[in-house]
């Protein structure tokens, strides 16, 4: 048994603009940059943000796959907020598309999906795994 509280999963997103995905990401949805190491033509080699104790890795690559719904994506990623309203109201004002709106779940969660500038998937909402 470990007594390291250190997040144990990190999903890793690839953009073809991972500078300003980074900005995007801090702007829309309150991410926070940890670091980020440039390539040497000044691309993104990789970078990594914070949200809560949760941490993203990210860099410069092909970007997501062109998926028309969010239900059949091969991935996203769900982010747990403390007011999804606000949250929510948040990314739509930066710009966010909001591709799934509020919505109360059966399972007690009030969420929201939206996608962000280079057309991945993000949920965001109250309930917590675990």
């Amino acid at each position: 048994m470990t007594t390291d509280s250190r997040p144990t999963i990190y999903p890793i997103l690839t953009y073809r603009d991972a500078a300003g995905a980074i900005d995007w990401l801090q702007q829309a949805f309150g991410f926070e940059q940890l670091f980020a190491t440039p390539n040497p033509d000044g691309s993104i080699a990789h970078a990594e943000m914070s949200f809560g104790t949760g941490v993203i890795m990210l860099g410069t690559g092909q970007g997501p796959a062109a998926t028309p719904d969010w239900r059949t994506a091969p991935q996203s990623v769900y982010v747990a907020v403390e007011d999804a309203d606000a949250h929510c109201s948040h990314a739509r004002a930066a710009g966010a598309e909001i591709i799934r709106e509020l919505e109360d779940m059966d399972y007690g969660s009030r969420e929201y999906s939206a996608r962000d500038l280079e057309g991945h998937y993000w949920h965001f909402g109250t309930y917590r795994p675990g």
